[in-house]
């Protein structure tokens, strides 16, 4: 690993494209601002955990389990019977 020390409003270079400006130093904090092309993903760790494990368990779950989970989200997201429109029974 590379530990580089900056000041603020220092910046560093990854590659030719990808600059890494340090913007505000704080008590526990150091902002950081990053200028990548637009097809670059730039994203937070923390993103990253979540986006994997997300997968994980989509791939270890059980379909009918999913499939149950849906009429489950279905049935809250429908009005309650006595809100719901009656069909018209015309004469």
């Amino acid at each position: 690993m590379l530990v580089l020390s900056r000041k603020a409003s220092e910046s560093f270079f990854i590659g030719n494209d990808i600059e890494i400006i340090v913007t505000e130093i704080g008590a526990e904090r150091v902002k950081i601002g990053i200028r990548a092309p637009k097809g670059v993903p730039v994203l937070r760790r923390e993103l990253l955990e979540t986006r994997d494990l997300n997968r994980e368990a989509n791939s270890a779950s059980d379909k009918g389990a999913v499939n149950e989970l849906k009429k489950l989200v279905d049935r809250l997201e429908q009005p309650p019977a006595e809100k719901r429109e009656k069909p018209f029974a015309g004469k």
